[in-house]
């Protein structure tokens, strides 16, 4: 076996994927299922649109061409659809903040295009109205994350070791030699942390660190509807929500209908741990942006409500690439909430490093180690 991945969501399996397409014969292990951790708790979310001129946006736009890739080569499989992001404005100081992000998001290659509010109503008819104006974003788009989680493994043709939890990075003379699960030894020269969430506690066990924090989340789903609402829609305010380092809960709407009918409500974040418990507080905040936004979802029913946890990592940005304190052990988790929009990309780089190919991007921004270093 040449690498051991743990962690069998879209990351992990991203990592598979790629990795077995360079040659390499691998093995993912998870103490779960497939997609059992935040990609199944994931909306599938495949965004430019809220990241700001830098390393991460750049990981985006590769991941965009990636994603068109796989929709091609794994057809219907993966949900993909390009429907688009529209961002919107309530007034015009807001929108002069959006348009001077966005300009700053064209010079690193992101598509957009302005809309006044006549633009707004022919883009999302029911739309709430006086909006001063927003930003449609052709290049957002969509998959079902389990669904692709799913699809990237089985095409890797990996081995699987599913309900198998690690519980040692095995060790030699400090480098890599595989790993012990709570049913077999796995070895192998090369591993890969793509634990997510639980990346930190991977790291732990291969006797170094990673500052990974869970970051709660929570969605409603409504009944299934008419297409209402077309593209991924959401207020500006979102995008400061998704940088804050706040510990508080914060919610912005984040609205978008699905191929199958139900229309999905977020976005909540909070830091309290672990702690699976039901926010009504954090619902009646998504449900009341969610009807701001779109008055014809008032009076429409939530039919369930899901959470999960996002990868949070200090500077918000994930860690990619080889551990230079372990030698042979990789990290490829601390996404956030863009885990399921930039896993190929991920992939593609951990692949590369792995086969020691030039990276399609410089993985500096990203060093694992980065958090040791003096602020």
């Amino acid at each position: 076996m040449d690498v051991v991945i743990i962690g069998a969501g879209v990351v992990g399996a991203a990592c598979a994927y790629y990795a077995s397409r360079s040659g390499l014969s691998v093995a993912v292990v998870d103490r779960g299922p497939v997609a059992g951790g935040t990609t199944g708790a994931g909306e599938g979310n495949l965004l430019v649109s809220d990241k700001e001129a830098g390393p991460e946006l750049d990981l985006a736009l590769l991941s965009v061409r990636l994603w068109r890739e796989l929709a091609a080569e794994l057809p219907q499989a993966i949900e993909y659809e390009p429907k688009g992001g529209l961002v919107v404005a309530p007034d015009e100081t807001t929108l002069k903040a959006l348009r001077h992000f966005a300009e700053g998001q064209r010079a690193a290659g992101v598509e957009w295009a302005e809309a006044d509010p006549a633009a707004l109503r022919d883009l999302e008819p029911h739309l709430a109205p006086g909006q001063a104006g927003g930003f449609h974003y052709p290049q957002d788009a969509q998959v079902q994350p389990a669904q692709a989680a799913a699809r990237l493994l089985a095409a890797s043709g990996a081995e699987l070791y599913l309900g198998e939890e690690v519980t040692q990075v095995l060790l030699e003379s400090g480098a890599v030699r595989g790993v012990r699960t709570s049913r077999r030894i796995l070895r192998a020269p090369m591993v890969v942390n793509a634990a997510g969430t639980w990346g930190g506690q991977v790291a732990a066990l291969a006797g170094t660190t990673l500052p990974v924090l869970p970051r709660r989340g929570f969605v409603l789903v409504t009944e299934p509807l008419p297409r209402v609402v077309r593209h991924k829609v959401y207020a500006a305010d979102y995008i400061a929500d998704v940088a804050s380092d706040s510990a508080a809960l914060q919610s912005s709407a984040v609205v978008e209908g699905t191929p199958s009918g139900p229309v999905l409500i977020g976005a909540t974040r909070e830091r309290v741990g672990f702690d699976r418990g039901l926010s009504t507080e954090a619902l009646r905040r998504l449900a009341g942006q969610a009807a701001a936004l779109f008055p014809v979802l008032a009076d429409v029913r939530a039919l369930r409500t899901y959470h999960g946890f996002r990868p949070y990592l200090p500077d918000h940005l994930p860690a990619i690439g080889p551990d230079p304190r372990v030698p042979g052990l990789l990290h490829a988790c601390g996404h956030e909430g863009a885990g399921i929009g930039l896993a190929p990309a991920t992939g593609l780089l951990i692949s590369s490093t792995l086969t020691g190919e030039p990276p399609a991007l410089p993985l500096t921004p990203f060093r694992p180690d980065r958090f040791e270093e003096a602020p």
